[in-house]
Parts: structure tokens; C-alpha cells; sequence
């Protein structure tokens, strides 16, 4: 089984509105260009880049970008625009090789191909589940995993080979649960797990039915929670679920019952609450979106 969902929407950090994450900073020397603080996520995530391009070939459009980066921590002055191109650019690219890697053969993919669901349109901006490549994501993944308000709940707190573990068990195995960073308007903001239910450990504790999906969610960013994102992605990814998946009834999610922040975003996101569950490792809130109540709920 899956480890138990993060908060979706813990933390009291006070954020600037949804449109971006970080906002860019003020800038003086004329109208086009702007002081820009990289996100974290990026500046990993570019830095991961680099040092493959050599091998693969494919950080080529981002290898200046980066350098620049991580020689002055991620400040300088750069063009809003251009950077803003380049880096939706290079998200597309990675979510297409993402996509190419982790096609099945027809009648053979446990979740319908999610590599290949392709981007969702969400208030908060266009948002994309992008299948995990441990060698580009891991250092960024373990960085939230050592969040402690993530490691509370997911208990994967520790060096790059735990969280590499636990990223190579699903990867490697038949396909029943797909590990994706979540990429909301070019950045990668979340930890998502998208699981067949049914055949999952948990099928044995609550009355399981064919198709089931689940989804596990943690948020990266701390200034991202608190916020009302993790109910607006836990809907949109939900819906996605539903529309990709024609086969599937039911989206299903077992928080920590603790987990109360969690728990009220999916009940904000359209989920139900089914019951309490006994599983070995926790008690757990069993949250349900219907394919027949979305519309409702």
C-alpha cells in the first residue's frame, strides 16, 4: 500500500496570490526586465538537468539558463518573458520523453496510460501530471520528503536512497501505481501517486470495486498550503481520473485521520467521507469521489 497521504493544505505562511510561485520581485532598470527569485523546485530540477545533458542530450535548451542559476543561487536579471517561455518549454519537452517512456502496450497498462492524459485546465492555470524519472526528480522529491510536515504523514524522511526506494518500487513494478510530479503552469509544485485501488493492500480493508482509483498527494512548496491549492488539484486531478479513465466509478484517497488539513481538502474537493479504516500502519479517513455524485459534489 501506498504511504498515507501529506497535508494538502497545511501551513499558515502568508503568499501572494495564485498566479505564480514565487512572484517575481521588483525591477528599476526598465520595463522589460525584472529581479526574479528561481523557484527551489527549478533551480533543482535545471541544476539535475545540466549535469545529465552531456549523456542524453536533453537539457540542451536549458544549460545556459542553468549555469547562470546556480552560479548566483538563483538571482540575476533575466527577461520575464524569455524565461517564462523557456521554462514551459522545457516542461513540455520532459512531460513528452515522460510520456514516450512510460507507454504500454494496448491492453496492457493498468491506469490507461497516464503519461499520456496530457495537461488539464484548473483556476489556478493549466496543470499536468508528469510521470516521475527518478534520475531528473529525485533530488528534488527528497528535498519534500524532508519537510517535516511531509514527513509526518509519508514517513520517508532520510537520504536520496529512501525516497529512491520507494520511487523504484512503483516504477518498477507491473504498473499499478504511477508516481507523477504535479507541474502547475511550468513549475513542479507536488508529489502525486496514482494507484489502482483494488489491487492495492487497501482493497482489503473497505469494500473495493473493480477500476478503483486512488491518489495520494503531497504539496512541495510551504507557501503553497493553507491555501485552498491541494482542494483545487485534488478536484482537478479527480476529474481527470474520471475522464481518462471510463472504466473507473470511483476516486479514492485514505488520509491519516489526524490529518485534518488533508482531510478538509478533500471533502472541499468533492470527495465524501466513506468511513474510517483500520490499515497496519494507520487509521485512516476513506474519501470517495463518485463518477455519478461529480456534478454534485
Amino acid at each position: 500500500m501506498p504511504p498515507t497521504d501529506a497535508s494538502t493544505d497545511a501551513g499558515t505562511a502568508a503568499v501572494t496570490d495564485l498566479g505564480a510561485d514565487p512572484g517575481p520581485g521588483s525591477g528599476t532598470d526598465s520595463e522589460d526586465t525584472l529581479d526574479l527569485r528561481l523557484p527551489d523546485e527549478l533551480i533543482a530540477l535545471f541544476a539535475g538537468e545540466v549535469e545529465s545533458a552531456a549523456g542524453t542530450g536533453e537539457a540542451a535548451g536549458h544549460s545556459a539558463a542553468a549555469g547562470d542559476a546556480k552560479a548566483n543561487d538563483g538571482r540575476g536579471r533575466c527577461d520575464e518573458r524569455s524565461q517564462d517561455q523557456q521554462g514551459r518549454k522545457g516542461w513540455q519537452g520532459w512531460a513528452d520523453a515522460a510520456e514516450t517512456a512510460h507507454v504500454r502496450p494496448a491492453g496492457d497498462d493498468l491506469l490507461d496510460h497516464v503519461g499520456g492524459w496530457g495537461p488539464t485546465i484548473t483556476p489556478l492555470g493549466t496543470f499536468h501530471l508528469v510521470p516521475v524519472r527518478v534520475e531528473r526528480d529525485l533530488p528534488l522529491i527528497t528535498r519534500w520528503m524532508n519537510d517535516p510536515a511531509v514527513a509526518e504523514f509519508w514517513e520517508l524522511a532520510g537520504p536520496e536512497s529512501a525516497t529512491e526506494a520507494h520511487l523504484r518500487l512503483q516504477l518498477d513494478g507491473d504498473g499499478r501505481s504511477v508516481p507523477c510530479l504535479g507541474v502547475l503552469e511550468g513549475t513542479p509544485m507536488s508529489y502525486w501517486e496514482i494507484y489502482r485501488a483494488d489491487l492495492d493492500l487497501l482493497a482489503r480493508h473497505y469494500p473495493s470495486r473493480p477500476h478503483d482509483t486512488g491518489v495520494h498527494l503531497l504539496i512541495g512548496s510551504v507557501a503553497n498550503r493553507g491555501r485552498g491549492l491541494g482542494s483545487a488539484l485534488l478536484r482537478a486531478v479527480a476529474d481527470l481520473v474520471l475522464d481518462k479513465r471510463p472504466s473507473c466509478a470511483r476516486v479514492v484517497a485514505e488520509p491519516d485521520l489526524r490529518n485534518t488539513p488533508s482531510v478538509s481538502a478533500f471533502l472541499s474537493a468533492g470527495f465524501r467521507f466513506s468511513a474510517e479504516v483500520d490499515l497496519p500502519d494507520k487509521r485512516a479517513a476513506l474519501m470517495v469521489r463518485d463518477r455519478a455524485l461529480r456534478d454534485l459534489l
